[in-house]
C-alpha cells in the first residue's frame, strides 16, 4: 500500500493505529456482538491514545488535524476487522458541526468529552417517509417564548443507546417566506418526551439501531446549534465528513476481507500449486485491490478539499469517495468470500457476516442512485428527475 500522498505525521498515525487494531482484531469484535455488548474497551484505548478526537481543536483536547487524519484512523481499525462506526457520528459528524457552528459553550461542553471519548453523541437525520429526501423532513421546532417545542420521528440511528445526546436535524419555519428550513439541536438523552426503540436488524454489529420519538421534547434556546438561518451550511459541514468517513468505514472492511483471501490464496493447496497462483482466483483479487485503492484516492482527495475548507469541492469528492468505497468493498467481500468457497460460509472464517455488513456501504449514509443522481446533477450539469 503506497502512503506517498501523506504526510510523515500521517503515516505514523496510520502505523499506530494499525498496531492497535491488530491487537484487538476481528475476533474482539464478533466476541462483542455475540455478548450484545459494545466495543468499549477498544474505544477507551482509542480515545486515550488521542486517535478518537484527532480531528478536534487542540484548544478542546483534540488533535488539531481533520478528516485526512480521522478517516486513517477508521480505515486501519476497519482493516484490522475492528471498526468502530460510532466514529463516524461522534467525533466526525456531530464533534465537526459544532467546532465549526458551535456556542462557545457548546465548544466547552462537548467537544473535550467527544474529544477524550468519555462523552458520545448520536445523529439523527433519516425519518420512515422521508428516507434520502432531506427536502421532506418533517420534524420541526417551534418557538415557545425563549424554548424550542420539537417533535417529530426518526429511523436508523445508531448508537443512540450510549449516547449522552443525539444532533437531530429538524426544520423551523422561516416568518417572512413561511418556508421551513432546516436547523439541528442538541437533545440530551434523559429529556423529557424523547423516546426510543430498537429495530431488530440481521445486521451483525455492535452499534444498535433505533428509532426516535419527538414528542413536543422542550430544549432552551442554547440546544440550537449555530445561527438559525445556516442550517443548510451547517448541515452539510456534517453530511461530507459522514460521507469521507463512510468511505473509510467500507475501504477497511474491504482491505480485511481481501488480506483474508489472499492469505488463503497462497496457503491452499488443490493442485500442485496454491490457488492463487490461478489466474481465475489472482485476477479478481487483484481487480479487488485496485477498486480498493482508487477509492482510498479520491477519499483523500475528499478530505484534504474539506480539510482545507473547500466544502463545495469536497462535497462532489465525499460523494464519488463514498459510492467508490461502498462498490469496492461489496465486490472485494464477495470475492473474498467466493475464494474460500465453502470455507468462506464458515464461522470459523468469520467473512459470511461481512456480506451483510458491506451492504451498508452502499445502502447508508445516502443510497449509491442518489449520489449518481448529486453528480448528474452538480457535476454534469443534467436536468433534475425531481
Amino acid at each position: 500500500m503506497s502512503t506517498v500522498l501523506e504526510t510523515e505525521e500521517q503515516q505514523a498515525l496510520r502505523a499506530a493505529v494499525a498496531a492497535l487494531g491488530k491487537r484487538y482484531g476481528r475476533d474482539y469484535m464478533t466476541s462483542v456482538v455475540r455478548d450484545g455488548a459494545h466495543p468499549r474497551e477498544l474505544w477507551t484505548e482509542a480515545a486515550k491514545l488521542g486517535y478518537l478526537g484527532v480531528n478536534l481543536p487542540e484548544e478542546y483536547g483534540g488533535g488539531g488535524g481533520g478528516m485526512a487524519e480521522l478517516s486513517i484512523v477508521l480505515e486501519e481499525l476497519g482493516a484490522a476487522g475492528s471498526p468502530l462506526l460510532m466514529m463516524v457520528v461522534s467525533p466526525a459528524i456531530c464533534g465537526t458541526v459544532i467546532a465549526r457552528f458551535g456556542t462557545d459553550a457548546q465548544k466547552r461542553q462537548w467537544l473535550p468529552g467527544l474529544a477524550d471519548g468519555s462523552l458520545t453523541m448520536a445523529f439523527g437525520i433519516t425519518e420512515p417517509d422521508a428516507g434520502s429526501n432531506s427536502h421532506r423532513i418533517t420534524t420541526t421546532a417551534r418557538k415557545d417564548g425563549e424554548d424550542w417545542l420539537l417533535t417529530g420521528r426518526k429511523v436508523f440511528v445508531s448508537g443512540v443507546d450510549i449516547a449522552d445526546a443525539t444532533l437531530i436535524v429538524g426544520r423551523t419555519e422561516d416568518a417572512r417566506s413561511g418556508r421551513l428550513k432546516p436547523c439541528l439541536f442538541i437533545v440530551p438523552r434523559d429529556a423529557p418526551g424523547f423516546g426510543r426503540s430498537r429495530i431488530d436488524m440481521e445486521l451483525q454489529a455492535p452499534e444498535k439501531q433505533f428509532e426516535l420519538v419527538l414528542d413536543d421534547v422542550r430544549l432552551p434556546a442554547e440546544a440550537l446549534v449555530g445561527e438559525e438561518d445556516a442550517g443548510l451550511l451547517q448541515l452539510f459541514a456534517g453530511l461530507n465528513p459522514e460521507r469521507i468517513m463512510t468511505a473509510a468505514f467500507g475501504i477497511g472492511m474491504g482491505r480485511y476481507a481481501l488480506a483474508r483471501a489472499v492469505e488463503y490464496a497462497k496457503t491452499r493447496q488443490v493442485w500442485k500449486e496454491p490457488i492463487g497462483s490461478h489466474q481465475a482466483i489472482a485476477h479478481p483479487l487483484a481487480q479487488a485491490h485496485i477498486e480498493l485503492e482508487l477509492a482510498r484516492l479520491m477519499m483523500q482527495k475528499a478530505a484534504r478539499l474539506y480539510d482545507d475548507g473547500d466544502d463545495t469541492g469536497a462535497g462532489e469528492a465525499a460523494n464519488m469517495a463514498k459510492y467508490a468505497a461502498g462498490e469496492a468493498c461489496v465486490k472485494a467481500v464477495d470475492q473474498a468470500v467466493h475464494t474460500l468457497g465453502g470455507n468462506g460460509l464458515t464461522r470459523e472464517y468469520g467473512l459470511a457476516s461481512l456480506i451483510t455488513a458491506a451492504r451498508v456501504a452502499r445502502i447508508a449514509p445516502v443510497s449509491r442512485e442518489m449520489i449518481l443522481n448529486y453528480v448528474s446533477h452538480q457535476s454534469l450539469g443534467l436536468p433534475r428527475s425531481y
